[in-house]
């Protein structure tokens, strides 16, 4: 059981540097969507985003649903900076 749990640990960590890093990403095109004044959403990406991650999600037998719901969380953090981004900038 430890073996477990100390992998289990790891990826808790990996997942938290990957979201940290994709994070760094995203507040980069907030402050491009700010300079070029584009709204903050992006539906259609958004879209295609949450598809591709349900193939994702298929492929590695994950439930889609929960990679879908993963993803909107992500997207409405995003969404949220973007738009303290764009209120800076005004």
């Amino acid at each position: 059981m430890t073996r477990l749990r100390d992998s289990i640990d790891n990826i808790d960590a990996a997942v938290v540097h990957m979201l940290a890093e994709r994070f760094k990403c995203t507040q980069q095109v907030g402050v491009l969507k700010a300079e070029h004044h584009l709204p903050p959403a992006d539906p259609a990406r958004e879209a295609r985003q949450i598809a591709r991650l349900r193939e994702l999600a298929e492929s590695a037998k994950l439930d889609p649903a929960f990679a879908e719901k993963l993803l909107n969380f992500i997207i409405a953090e995003v969404i949220r900076h973007h738009e303290t981004i764009a209120d800076g900038a005004r």
